[in-house]
């Protein structure tokens, strides 16, 4: 099993950026690939950024140019740098980690973004 926890979320104004923080731990290696997703209220959680061990990286268009995902691998840690953020950018951001092999999926249990004036 692998244990995702997330950190960093909060209220932001519009323009304003944060920065979330995803570590996992226990069988880490069993996953490759870690990401973030997010959900805003009344619809699909929809994925925002991805990031694989060797540094392959993939944007969701409505977020390219503002969002910067990272990793550390010593630290199993995965960042996702938030600027410029939008009112449509408030939902819970959820990190995931698909199982080497698939069948399974590893979430952690969200951090809400709020970005309001």
């Amino acid at each position: 099993q692998v244990q995702l926890v997330e950190s960093g979320g909060g209220l932001v104004h519009p323009g304003g950026s944060l920065r979330l923080s995803c570590a996992a731990s226990g069988a880490i290696f069993t996953i490759n690939a870690m990401g973030w997703y997010r959900q805003a209220p009344g619809k699909a959680r929809e994925l925002v950024a991805v990031i694989t061990k060797g540094g392959s990286i993939n944007y969701a268009d409505s977020v390219k140019g503002r969002v910067t995902i990272s990793r550390d691998n010593a630290k199993s840690t995965v960042y996702l740098q938030m600027n410029s953020l939008k009112p449509e950018d408030t939902a819970v951001y959820y990190c995931n980690a698909p199982r080497l092999g698939g069948g399974l999926e590893y979430w952690g249990k969200g951090t809400q973004v709020t970005v309001s004036s």
